[in-house]
């Protein structure tokens, strides 16, 4: 739908990948609360907006697809000519302020050539003359604060910083099913396990998340182990170990149910993914894992989040893997394989003792 001519046009660039999108939210909200007649449109990539279906905080949802190496990727903006008629398309909605928040020099000049008259995004990759107020970028905090920091220097009030998501009761109702189809008990106390990354090298071992699965399931909990289609090869080749009383979920989820599967979990444990971020944004407890990258700007935004990480020397390194270190006998970065057994177990006893709670109560 096309704005009208009245109300005042504001245009949201932050597409690509599901942590980055979903981080996005609170920004959204604090700007809608500060100009609620205005016409608000985020730029988002289409496989990532699936996690913000209902967000009552934005007018539209305009897809930008580019061809990139990312998962997330369709390629519809493939030619010069499809990406000129995004762009025409964008100025034909004559936008008067546009937030770049993505740090790129391609997404200064997408918010430069909107034809929008103010301009506001990070001062990095040479782009500043691009925009019309430069924001410095801190990697000392947290991305929802840089994003919300872009808000601040505009002079837009900032009142919360919390993660959110929205489902729907017929994605309740699909979770439910696929529960009972899997043999899973109303009453279970369900731990989600997300054992996969987007870089096999960055996630902690398979056997590492198979031998907490039992122990889980012999405390009384009930392990879904969660992943993507393309997760199925790997997960194949440890499945045996996770136990009989774990819930194979592996690509036998849609991401929209899985959403709605997290909010009836009493404990999340898995990688620095965006999978990980969707718990923080279901409210519940989590562990997350992280290895070489520091959790400073991506761990989980979330106050019942646990952290296991251990700073090596090198950390955070460029994940460009085994060229400044030496893999260990199991094909994994020293930093990740740090992280022992025992401490995430008892990571997970900490959150759990006293706030477990029944799924219908979540």
């Amino acid at each position: 739908m096309a704005p009208d001519t009245v109300r005042k046009k504001i245009l949201v660039l932050r597409y690509r990948f599901i942590g980055d999108t979903i981080l996005t939210v609170p920004f959204l909200r604090n700007l809608r609360r500060a100009e609620p007649a205005a016409y608000i449109a985020w730029v988002v990539a289409p496989v990532t907006a699936e996690v913000v279906q209902g967000i009552p905080y934005v007018d539209e949802l305009i897809f930008w697809d580019p061809v990139t190496i990312h998962a997330d990727s369709r390629g519809t903006h493939r030619t010069f000519g499809d990406k000129l008629g995004f762009i025409r398309d964008l100025r034909s909605r004559r936008f008067d302020k546009v937030y770049v928040l993505k740090r790129s020099f391609g997404s200064a000049m997408i918010g430069y050539l909107s034809g929008a008259r103010e301009r506001i995004g990070f001062a990095t990759e040479g782009r500043s003359f691009l925009l019309t107020r430069a924001v410095p970028y801190r990697h000392d905090q947290h991305e929802v604060q840089n994003f919300l920091d872009v808000l601040r220097a505009d002079s837009v009030a900032v009142t919360d910083d919390y993660l959110e998501y929205w489902t729907s009761a017929t994605e309740e109702a699909s979770t439910d099913e696929l529960l009972a189809r899997s043999g899973v008990e109303r009453d279970e106390k369900l731990i989600a396990l997300h054992p996969f990354s987007s870089i096999t090298e960055r996630g902690w071992h398979l056997d590492n998340f198979a031998a907490l699965a039992t122990r889980l399931a012999a405390a009384g909990y009930r392990p879904l182990v969660l992943g993507a289609p393309n997760d199925r090869g790997l997960f194949d080749t440890s499945a045996v170990r996770f136990g009989s009383k774990s819930v194979d979920l592996v690509g036998k989820s849609s991401l929209r149910v899985t959403m709605a599967l997290l909010k009836r979990c009493v404990l999340f444990v898995g990688n620095d993914s965006g999978v990980m971020h969707l718990a923080a944004a279901a409210g519940i407890p989590l562990v997350a894992l992280f290895g070489p990258q520091s959790p400073v700007k991506f761990g989980p935004w979330n106050e019942r989040a646990t952290v296991m990480y251990s700073r090596f020397s090198c950390s955070p390194c460029r994940q460009k893997f085994f060229t400044e270190c030496q893999p260990t006998q199991n094909g994994k970065p020293a930093c990740i394989e740090s992280i022992t057994l025992a401490g995430v177990a008892a990571a997970c006893e900490q959150l759990l003792t006293g706030i477990v709670q029944k799924p219908e109560e979540i």
